[in-house]
């Protein structure tokens, strides 16, 4: 039986989850919450979900309050697992460009056209070894962080812009809808590359596995985060 390594905490694998289905669910209401003639589903999506909350008004306030839950629970991973979100965002945001350029322009080929068809590109066929994190998660990692920070900020702006904002600081909260449905956009292809790169790739599947068991085995640890399996190779097993 192959040997396997604790790489994710249950508190690492509450917040994986907690923040993609608060994400989602913030993502489909936001679409939602857009007028009709600009829905990018179509206007009978806006209406039916509108439909549902028994209006604009009512959807409105059930995204609001998904939102605050949504930070409300990253509040309680940093109270109860500080030690662990630095040691996320340390790795996330430490990128060696030497090693993790390459990577990022050699792995998608070599994913799409196999590895013995880098040398007809111009590319040597060995891609650079990555630790914890690979670059395309740092990527995302990254983009997750910066994006929820936004996210929070321009939606507490418009939360505030129905209570608080006096009509001189309009222009505050129009700006805060745009840079909101930017994002939104924006993390949502992200999303899209990495849920391929986790639950569809076959070789990325135990990482996916991970993420309910929070073990990797060996042979996966070595070949996909081997700077991270030559610093704990030697530790005992966890189980």
């Amino acid at each position: 039986m192959a040997r396997m390594y604790r790489r994710h905490g249950r508190w690492d694998i509450f917040i994986h989850w907690f923040n993609a289905v608060c994400w989602l669910t913030l993502f489909f209401t936001g679409m939602g919450l857009m007028r009709a003639e600009y829905n990018v589903f179509g206007a009978w999506y806006p209406n039916a979900l509108r439909a549902l909350f028994g209006g604009g008004a009512g959807l409105l306030v059930f995204h609001e309050i998904v939102g605050f839950v949504w930070a409300a629970g990253f509040l309680l991973y940093l109270v109860f697992n500080f030690k662990g979100a630095v040691f996320f965002l340390r790795e996330v945001f430490s990128v060696d460009p030497k090693r993790d350029i390459p990577w990022m322009l050699k792995k998608p080929l070599a994913m799409l056209l196999g590895s013995d068809k880098l040398p007809k590109l111009g590319m040597s066929p060995d891609i650079p070894d990555q630790g914890y994190y690979n670059m395309g998660q740092k990527g995302f990692g990254q983009l997750s962080v910066l994006s929820g920070i936004g996210l929070f900020a321009t939606g507490l702006v418009m939360v505030l812009a129905q209570t608080t904002l006096s009509s001189e600081q309009t222009w505050l909260a129009s700006w805060s809808i745009l840079i909101h449905y930017v994002l939104a956009w924006v993390t949502f292809a992200g999303l899209l590359v990495h849920l391929y790169m986790a639950a569809v790739s076959p070789e990325e599947r135990p990482g996916f596995k991970s993420m309910f068991s929070g073990l990797v085995p060996e042979d996966y640890a070595k070949h996909h985060h081997r700077l991270w399996w030559e610093k704990i190779k030697d530790e005992p097993e966890q189980v």
